[in-house]
């Protein structure tokens, strides 16, 4: 069994190299077949060719085809009609071109790469002007000469001119001039793609054409997908989304990158998240229903850095790491390209779901100012009393110049950001005020803080707790509601030391009367649930500068400075967490993040070996997210804490360099190149009091370790929580400094096989430093069924490495489950507790994907229609388990449970969670996207539709260990709530309308956008029976009853009107209709589902259930569809110098 197994792996890794091995063949091959060609005349060209009988036009397109060259002639010839016959074999074109232009009695001439077709007794030779200076008396043709540039005066090498209504063409050459035979009164039409196209009639000899820039064309050239520089969208053998800032940025209340393309994009998805630690300020993003690590982004076309931070909450997700995309200024965007497409046999690693590439503006001879203002004036704004919250304000400013040479620019955009907090909670319910809470409120009144007269409650004398309870006594005596038997019943106690009688009388809820003794309300203890508040500052340069006409150094990079505020659970005055003696009421603690992003990118293109185009570059980039908690205490310590800490960071950094080439040799396209990466990756422990447990004496406490009697405790005998509340610190142990590198070099061929049909492929090899070699595939292909509907698929395979953080986070944190707090720590997937539990190390995820489409145009009436299904296999798939708890009872030193529990305790854990491949998935879905343009003179009408349906699910069974299904923990390994997070908490169904109306000097913008139903992770009563719905699953009783929040349809409005022609103002409003998701489910009780004599069973004692974790979450915090700040209204003012 093991030989059969080596010999398939050989097998497979034969046949990997020797695909690899072949491509590359074919590259290199294809490139010395190229030199060979360009080192010789376009006469000298060998062709084979058969022609029996064909008219003269229809022998010389053949032997286009056959030569790659471009015959110029005068269409009106005679000769043209007349029959020829010719038969050769590896000839030069030259001799094939006498033998059967000479019995017609015509000549040629090689010029400028093109080859002009006369009658005889014309002069062979332009350059001493002699050319067509003896006309045949029957022919009026003339030598054409010009220059054509773009609208800045530069050359355009390769635009396409033909004469109207005849076969006859040329192309600019590389200094955008051109020749071209035609007569005066011809019409020539000039067409390059990603300009408007120009037809002047030919009035002498000589004719200079200037392009314009076409909105809608430029914004159809693509430069992902394809190593083709001018490819475009509908021309692609895969399916690519272009975004055009300028309108959509300009018309929308978004303002974020994020924001923008979960509007604008159906296959993508992202959302703010709400008290999920640092989530709530780096915003996770998904295409195509996979996960954020799965999408590969670009800037400018090169590799963008990826976050320091990874997502460990509860949120869509979960487990992975994502790029910061709003760390890159909207305003310095030019356009978005989305490739919905598996890529990593182009681009490498992450680009299992696609490629987002964002080009950055490279405007002159212009400054843009923006300036915008909006708030969310909503019906539930600040806790479901109204108003408006959420205050945003930015201004934007982007100025582009020349550097003085031609085809030189540098655009610098600075971008400024304040967003206010939202919060969304209702009023709270549930106990916050115990009677111990009155008694030492009281006191504290009186100038004595009772928590101080003790540490531990089981470590004292009798005749301390006499003045302790005595102290409680007489305070006890000031609370006007204790009736006279309370009174009494406390005194007695007292009287006695009977300390857990006190317990028993001061631990009997008094919420209400003490809120009317302190003044306050139950919305003075609501959570701050909804959009975190933020600072921002942004800068961006984008810069290039002609070194020669062959060669072009450019540069681009950028910083952005973020400060964000979000809020944790409340910490209410009655809970061991919270410390009375420093906040008599509780606290609401507080995560203050410091995100820094920076990035450069330098390098050098041009021409070199006549033709090769070729680009050397170098990109770095970093991340750094560094927690501050404030407003919080390390209960622990008593008075003796600080309120403000220090809870250490995250830091990654990735430096990329690569070099790459490409030819275009007639039809096929030829490209290659290689790449070095570097990752770095690390965690920086916070300041001690951030993360330790101390002792009664101040000193470091283990729990498990340290005596029971030297353990802070509250009145009641509940040990104080350690480290800062809501973000306990970094440890020492948790810091890391960890690096890798790869290499990888790759290949890329795209051959038009016929005008119609279009043939892809690429191929990439690679090699990790921790992961070993991987080589991918890709093969593309595009059909023209006619000249306006293409048929278009791709098959690939693709890879992703484990990222740094997922390999080597650890971290404890805590977590609420049911309102109730838990210390969770993520331990490293190669530590000990890994170990234990049988948990084997990461490995990298592995994808197939194929995909299938059609494009379509109707001319007539300016509808463009693309359609694209796909499927994506995805195995060994990285998530983060669900918790694993900490062995309970007395184990043997050695053991595996021993190790677990000196593992949680080393890390001030109750439970734990692991990276682990634990399954494998299927992805499979279909994009539909309609556009049209309306030109009715002064209006113009453009209207998208654009639709999404996908649906990502689990294949096969959990992949786990063997100790893992032994010890019956398998469902934990990937849960059923992993499960939901993975497959329904995101919309399957997502589709946009969006309409522009433009007159004069007004424009309206109208976009309704629909977010499909999705499924809550966690479990309730939702049917009304009186329990929680249940299955079997791996031996197990596993809740499956999860609440399902509905679809809904989000409208935005905005009006422009253009003051004058650089100054524009825009009002309008992101869901205008305040439309928010479904109510979360209230307080329940329900029976859970439990496993007796193998079978299901509901005959236990009901339980509490509440989702809205006593009213906070109005809304699930555990789904993305829009968000849930309701209504947003703004207004802008753009000006243009």
């Amino acid at each position: 069994m093991k030989k059969t197994v080596f010999k398939q792996r050989l097998l497979i890794r034969i046949m990997k190299i020797t695909l690899f091995q072949f491509v590359l063949a074919l590259v290199f091959s294809s490139i010395t077949f190229a030199n060979t060609i360009r080192g010789q005349k376009k006469l000298d060209t060998k062709v084979t060719i058969t022609v029996t009988d064909l008219n003269l036009d229809t022998a010389l397109t053949k032997l286009e085809k056959l030569a790659h060259v471009k015959f110029s002639y005068n269409s009106r010839m005679s000769q043209l009609n007349q029959k020829v016959s010719v038969y050769a074999n590896n000839e030069a074109l030259s001799s094939v071109l006498t033998r059967i232009l000479k019995p017609l009695k015509m000549n040629y001439t090689e010029v400028s790469n093109q080859i002009i077709l006369q009658k005889e007794g014309i002069a062979n030779s332009v350059m001493n002007g002699e050319f067509f200076s003896n006309l045949n008396q029957n022919t009026t043709a003339e030598i054409i000469k010009g220059r054509v540039v773009d609208e800045k005066g530069e050359s355009l090498p390769g635009v396409t001119i033909i004469v109207k209504g005849t076969t006859k063409g040329t192309t600019t050459d590389i200094d955008g001039t051109y020749t071209i035979s035609a007569e005066i009164g011809d019409v020539l039409q000039f067409s390059y793609v990603g300009l408007e196209t120009k037809s002047l009639k030919v009035t002498g000899t000589t004719l200079n054409v200037t392009l314009m820039g076409s909105g809608e064309t430029l914004q159809d050239v693509v430069v992902i997908g394809s190593r083709n520089p001018t490819r475009t969208v509908t021309e692609s053998a895969v399916p690519i989304d272009v975004i055009s800032m300028k309108e959509i940025a300009s018309q929308g209340a978004q303002t974020n990158l994020n924001q923008i393309l979960n509007m604008v994009a159906p296959s993508f998805t992202s959302n703010t998240t709400t008290v999920a630690d640092g989530t709530d300020h780096i915003d996770p993003a998904q295409l195509r229903g996979l996960g954020p690590d799965q999408v590969l982004v670009l800037i400018n076309g090169k590799r963008r850095h990826t976050s320091s931070l990874v997502n460990i909450n509860g949120s869509p997700g979960r487990g992975a790491v994502g790029t910061d995309l709003n760390s890159i200024p909207a305003f310095a965007i030019e356009k978005i390209e989305v490739l919905r497409d598996g890529a990593s046999a182009q681009y490498g690693s992450d680009a299992i779901a696609g490629v987002i590439n964002i080009n950055m503006k490279k405007d002159t001879k212009k400054l843009e100012i923006n300036l915008f203002g909006g708030s969310h004036f909503s019906k539930n704004a600040n806790d479901h009393t109204g108003g408006n919250d959420g205050n945003n304000i930015q201004i934007d400013l982007n100025y582009g110049t020349n550097l003085g040479k031609e085809k030189s620019f540098i655009n610098v955009t600075a971008s400024a950001q304040l967003r206010g907090q939202t919060s969304r909670a209702k009023e709270v319910t549930g106990n916050l005020f115990n009677r111990y809470n009155a008694v030492e409120e009281r006191a504290r009144i009186a100038g004595i803080n009772i928590n101080s007269l003790y540490a531990n409650t089981l470590n004292t004398t009798p005749g301390f707790y006499n003045g302790l309870l005595n102290t409680i006594n007489t305070y006890a005596q000031q609370v006007s509601y204790f009736d006279a038997t309370t009174k009494a019943n406390i005194q007695t106690a007292a009287s006695n030391g009977n300390l857990p009688g006190m317990r028993t009388l001061l631990g009997i809820d008094a919420t209400t009367d003490e809120l009317a003794f302190r003044g306050l309300g139950r919305n003075d203890f609501n959570m701050r649930v909804g959009q975190s508040s933020l600072q921002s500052s942004q800068f961006f340069v984008n810069a290039a500068y002609p070194l020669t006409d062959k060669l072009e150094l450019y540069a681009f990079g950028g910083n952005s400075h973020r400060t964000g505020e979000a809020a944790g659970f409340y910490r209410r005055p009655n809970q061991s967490r919270s410390y009375t003696g420093l906040y008599p009421n509780g606290f609401l603690p507080e995560i203050h993040s410091t995100i820094n992003d920076i990035s450069a990118a330098a390098g050098l293109r041009g021409t070199i070996f006549g033709n090769w185009n070729f680009d050397l570059s170098n990109t770095f980039g970093r991340n750094s997210f560094d927690y501050g908690v404030e407003n919080t205490v390390n209960s622990s310590m008593r008075e003796n804490s600080p309120t403000t800490f220090d809870a250490g960071g995250l830091a990654f950094s990735q430096n990329t360099t690569n070099f790459d080439m490409n030819q275009k040799f007639g039809d096929l396209n030829v490209a290659f190149g290689a790449e070095y990466r570097n990752e770095k990756y690390s965690i920086n422990a916070g300041q001690p009091e951030s993360y330790n447990l101390y002792d009664i004496n101040g000193n470091v406490a283990l729990p498990g370790v340290t005596p029971a009697n030297l353990i802070v405790t509250d009145f009641f005998g509940s040990i104080r929580g350690n480290g800062s509340q809501v973000f306990p610190g970094f440890r020492p142990a948790n810091a890391v400094d960890k690096g890798r590198n790869s290499a990888a070099i790759y290949g890329d061929l795209e051959y038009d096989v016929t005008e119609k049909w279009l043939v892809n492929g690429a191929v990439r090899f690679e090699n990790y430093s921790d992961f070993g070699n991987t080589t991918n595939f890709k093969v593309a292909s595009r059909y023209k069924l006619t000249d306006n509907i293409n048929l278009r698929g791709a098959v690939s395979t693709g890879f992703r490495a484990p990222s740094l953080h997922q390999i080597n986070f650890k971290a404890t944190a805590t977590q609420f489950v049911g309102g109730v707090p838990f210390e969770v720590s993520t331990f490293s997937n190669d530590s000990p507790a890994a170990k234990a539990l049988g948990i084997p190390q990461l490995k990298q995820e592995e994808s197939k994907s194929a995909s299938i489409g059609f494009t379509a145009k109707i001319p007539e009436g300016n509808i463009t229609l693309t359609a694209d299904a796909y499927i994506v296999r995805i195995d060994d798939r990285v998530t983060l388990t669900d918790q694993f708890s900490r062995p309970s009872g007395t184990f043997a030193d050695g053991t595996p449970q021993r190790e677990l529990q000196e593992q949680f305790d080393l890390a001030g854990a109750n439970a734990a969670t692991f990276f682990a491949n634990a399954i494998s998935t299927e992805s499979k879905g279909i994009d539909i996207i309609i556009t049209h343009k309306l030109n009715l003179g002064a209006i113009v009408i453009k209207s998208d539709l654009a639709t999404t349906f996908s649906q990502t699910r689990q294949v096969g069974a959990i992949q786990g260990s063997p100790t893992l299904v032994a010890n019956g923990q398998i469902n934990r390994y990937f849960s059923e709530m992993s499960r939901v997070y993975l497959e329904e908490a995101i919309p399957r169904v997502k589709g946009n309308l969006t309409n522009s109306f433009t007159y004069k000097k007004f424009d309206f913008f109208l976009r309704n956008v629909y977010f499909g139903q999705v499924t809550d992770p966690n479990t309730a009563d939702v049917n009304g029976d009186g329990r929680v719905e249940g299955a079997i699953i791996n031996g197990q009783p596993v809740e499956i009853e999860h609440p399902i929040w509905g679809a809904k349809i989000i409208t935005d409005l905005s009006v422009g009107f253009k003051i004058t022609e650089a100054a524009k103002v825009v009002i309008g409003a992101n869901n205008i209709f305040d439309i928010y998701p479904d109510a979360n489910l209230g307080t329940q009780t329900a029976i859970r589902p439990r496993l007796v004599s193998g079978a299901i069973d509901y005959t236990a004692a009901p339980s509490t259930i509440d989702l809205s974790n006593a009213n906070q979450f109005a809304y699930s915090r555990n789904t993305s569809q829009f968000g849930q700040n309701g209504r947003f209204l703004f207004a802008r003012l753009s000006l243009s110098f």
